[in-house]
C-alpha cells in the first residue's frame, strides 16, 4: 500500500473555521472544470474557462446541470464555485481537505453535501491507492469535486449521457447523485476481486508450502490494506442510510429504491471486507504454524543426529585419551572390533528410532 505524502500548509494552524487550505498531494496542474446539462432530449459538454460561467442554475430550468470539478488544491476556484452557488464556507474547507473523514451534511435543506473516498489500485496492481470526492447535490444540478487528474473517474456516468442510455437522462439531479455514488461502490468490488484473487494464491502457496518470507509480507500488506478499506467504506453505509432515513427534499421518491439497493451493496462490500480479513487472519495463523512445524522437523533431524552420534563420540573420546595403561589400544584388533561395535550401535539406534516412529 503507498505511503501517501500531504501537504500540511502551516497557514491552516490556528486558522479561523471556513479558511480555504489545501491538505493533500502536491499537484502541479490546473483544476479543469466541465459544465454538462442535460435533460431526456438533449444535452450539452463544455469546459468551462472563465469562473464567473460557473453559475448556479435557475431552480426553474428543465435542465440538469453537472459541473464536475476536476482539482481541488487552487483556494481560489473552490471558492469562486462556492460564492456561485452560495455553499457554506465550512463545506467547502471540507472538499479542500483530502484527509476529511465520508460523512453527509444538509444545509437548511438547500442543498446535500457529500464527501467519501474513491479505492483503486495502481497499475502495477500492488498499491492501493484512495481520492478524495466531494458532492453538492442541489434542487436541479451537481457539483463534483474530484482530488486528482490521473484518470477521468466519471467518464462512464458521461458515457451514459452522451449515449442516451439507461435513466441518467430520464431522471433528475438526485439520480445522478445515486449513479455516482454506485460507480464508486462498483469500484470497492474491483478491489475486493483483486484482493480476493491475491489472498487465493497465498493460500495457495502456503498450502503446497512454497511460502517464503516475501508470503509473511504480502499477508501483512493485504490486512493493512483491508483495515484501511474498512475504516474508508463504513461510513458510506452510514451515509446512504442517512439519506433515505432523513427523506430529504432533495432527494424525490423514484430515487429511494435506487438507494436502496445502494445501501445492500454497501452492506455487501462490508461483509466481503470483514470475510477477506478473517481469511488473511486464518491465513498468518496458518503460514506461522506451517513455520513451526518445519522448525520442528528439523530440530527432530538435528536431534535424531545428535542422538546418534553422542555415543559414537563418547567412544571415540575414551579411545582417544592415549593412555598407556589402556590395553585396548595395543589389541592387535582393537581398531576394527571398536569399529564394529560404532556401526552396530548405529544401526541399532536407527532400528529404534524407527520403530518408535521418531523419523
Amino acid at each position: 500500500m503507498a505511503r501517501r505524502r500531504y501537504k500540511h500548509s502551516e497557514k491552516k494552524v490556528g486558522a479561523s473555521p471556513g479558511t480555504l487550505v489545501y491538505v493533500g498531494q502536491e499537484i502541479d496542474y490546473k483544476t479543469t472544470i466541465r459544465r454538462i446539462d442535460y435533460n431526456e432530449a438533449d444535452y450539452t459538454i463544455e469546459t468551462v474557462k472563465k469562473l464567473a460561467l460557473c453559475t448556479r442554475p435557475s431552480e426553474a430550468s428543465p435542465l440538469v446541470s453537472w459541473l464536475d470539478v476536476d482539482g481541488i488544491h487552487e483556494p481560489q476556484v473552490v471558492e469562486r464555485i462556492g460564492q456561485q452557488y452560495q455553499l457554506h464556507p465550512l463545506l467547502l474547507e471540507d472538499v479542500m481537505n483530502s484527509q476529511q473523514k465520508p460523512k453527509v451534511e444538509e444545509y437548511d435543506g438547500s442543498y446535500l453535501f457529500v464527501t467519501l473516498k474513491m479505492l483503486y489500485f495502481t497499475k502495477s496492481g500492488q498499491e492501493l491507492e484512495h481520492e478524495h470526492l466531494s458532492f453538492v447535490l442541489g434542487k436541479n444540478y451537481l457539483i463534483s469535486f474530484q482530488e486528482e487528474r490521473k484518470a477521468d473517474l466519471f467518464q462512464p456516468i458521461l458515457d451514459r449521457i452522451q449515449a442516451s442510455a439507461g435513466k441518467t437522462r430520464r431522471n433528475g439531479s438526485d439520480y445522478l447523485l445515486y449513479a455516482l455514488l454506485d460507480l464508486v461502490v462498483d469500484h470497492y468490488f474491483v478491489v475486493l476481486d483483486s484482493i480476493g484473487e491475491k489472498l487465493e494464491i497465498l493460500e495457495n502457496s502456503i498450502i503446497e508450502q512454497v511460502a517464503s518470507q516475501q508470503t509473511l509480507t504480502r499477508l501483512y500488506t493485504l490486512k493493512r490494506e483491508l483495515t484501511l478499506m474498512r475504516k474508508l467504506v463504513w461510513p458510506v453505509r452510514e451515509i446512504v442510510n442517512r439519506i433515505l432515513l432523513e427523506e430529504s427534499d432533495l432527494i424525490r421518491p423514484a430515487t429511494i429504491p435506487f438507494l436502496r439497493d445502494l445501501y445492500d451493496h454497501v452492506v455487501q462490500v462490508l461483509d466481503s471486507i470483514d470475510s477477506y480479513r478473517e481469511l488473511a487472519t486464518g491465513l498468518l495463523d496458518v503460514y506461522l504454524s506451517t513455520l513451526s512445524n518445519r522448525m520442528n522437523a528439523v530440530m527432530k533431524t538435528l536431534t535424531i543426529f545428535s542422538a546418534i552420534f553422542m555415543p559414537l563420540t563418547f567412544i571415540v573420546g575414551v579411545y582417544g585419551m592415549n593412555f598407556d595403561n589402556m590395553p585396548e589400544l595395543h589389541t592387535r584388533n582393537g581398531y576394527y572390533v571398536v569399529l564394529l561395535i560404532m556401526v552396530v550401535l548405529t544401526v541399532l539406534m536407527i532400528i529404534y528410532f524407527r520403530r518408535r516412529k521418531w523419523f
